[in-house]
């Protein structure tokens, strides 16, 4: 059996769960881990992602070493939304030193054809050349759940009208108050428009899902369009990452359809609540929360994705969905021929090696 050599870069939300991922996997191997942080310095991998035992390797935060010890691919699970430039010359450093790379972010990499110009991806697919190394962007949304999900339901059908990929949670659980507050703006005035309510953003974010969704369907947008609608609080209540003030932002909706003439063919819908009783009248979870695909056409299918961590909290789930559709893709990305990947040119990703452990 093949071993790869992994380094996992940053241990936040998500990288604490890859490198638990990369741990339990008998093909990898952790070589390293990349720490922002002066106070994770010199701790073990094990303690920062939380596994009540050490692995033996200690977190540094000197780039050239880790990248010096030449590993297989690096997981990059490094927070991109509030720094982009920042993250694509990251990447491009490790494509250019030859080093395959996973990644949750910049999402509208998963598919950026038709959704960023080119002058955002040919550094990229450059550096990738120069390098001979791949890389794929993915995860579980932007990811698994709104590209490989549907597009195998749509196998299963006569005819397709619309594809929708709906993602339907509470996300009150959720502990990022930069993303909570600051990003998508809950706690904030109703007036206020936050980073991602900003014209064209949510097109950045997940037009690369309906991008993607349509290329699997062998389908031609005219355009993608987008919309959404909040809903205040109706009283003061805490969440995980602080307190939500009655009358500022509590619940978002959201939509980014990829048109076919008038119509959408491919969707991503957004419930996002901060409190199950918010916006009673909008799509509904299955379970706590879920992912759901709603194929309309011959014939029409529903299909959800429950989320449930074994700590009985589906954002915990979320987050380890996220970090181990990275990590259970690390061999066939190694493998891939060089350059930007999608999903669309993987083969089947399973958990292999994992079961009966």
């Amino acid at each position: 059996m093949t071993n790869y050599r992994v380094v996992q870069w940053s241990t936040g939300n998500v990288g604490r769960n890859a490198i638990a991922g990369i741990a339990a996997r008998p093909d990898l191997d952790l070589a390293g881990v990349w720490v922002s942080d002066p106070a994770k310095v010199g701790r073990d991998a094990g303690e920062l992602a939380g596994l009540g035992r050490e692995l033996g390797v200690l977190a540094c935060d000197d780039a050239d070493e880790l990248l010096g010890t030449r590993p297989d691919c690096v997981v990059y699970t490094a927070m991109a939304d509030d720094r982009i430039t920042e993250a694509l010359d990251d990447l491009c450093r490790f494509l250019r030193a030859g080093i395959n790379v996973v990644s949750s972010c910049p999402v509208f990499l998963q598919y950026p054809d038709g959704v960023v110009p080119k002058e955002m991806t040919d550094p990229i697919r450059e550096a990738a050349a120069e390098g001979g190394a791949s890389l794929w962007v993915n995860g579980v949304d932007p990811g698994f759940a709104n590209d490989w999900l549907p597009l195998v339901l749509t196998g299963v059908c006569e005819r397709i009208d619309e594809v929708r990929c709906l993602e339907i949670l509470d996300y009150s659980t959720y502990h990022n108050r930069k993303v909570m507050l600051d990003i998508m703006g809950f706690g904030t005035p109703m007036d206020d428009v936050p980073m991602l309510l900003q014209p064209g953003v949510l097109t950045l974010a997940w037009g690369s899902v309906v991008r993607q969704l349509a290329a699997g369907l062998g389908v031609q947008l005219d355009g993608v369009e987008e919309r959404y609608e909040r809903l205040p609080a109706p009283e003061t209540f805490d969440i995980s990452c602080g307190t939500i003030e009655r009358g500022s932002a509590a619940a978002l909706r959201f939509e980014v359809r990829g048109m076919r003439g008038d119509a959408p063919v491919c969707v991503l819908e957004h419930v996002t609540r901060l409190h199950p009783d918010l916006g009673p009248e909008w799509p509904q979870p299955s379970g706590q929360g879920c992912y759901r695909v709603q194929v309309t056409g011959e014939p029409h299918y529903t299909l959800d994705l429950r989320l449930l961590g074994t700590d009985g909290d589906h954002n915990t789930a979320g987050l380890k969905a996220t970090a181990m559709r990275l990590v259970n893709a690390v061999p066939a990305v190694v493998d891939a021929p060089p350059g930007l990947l999608t999903a669309l040119d993987l083969p089947l990703i399973t958990g292999k090696g994992l079961a009966g452990r």
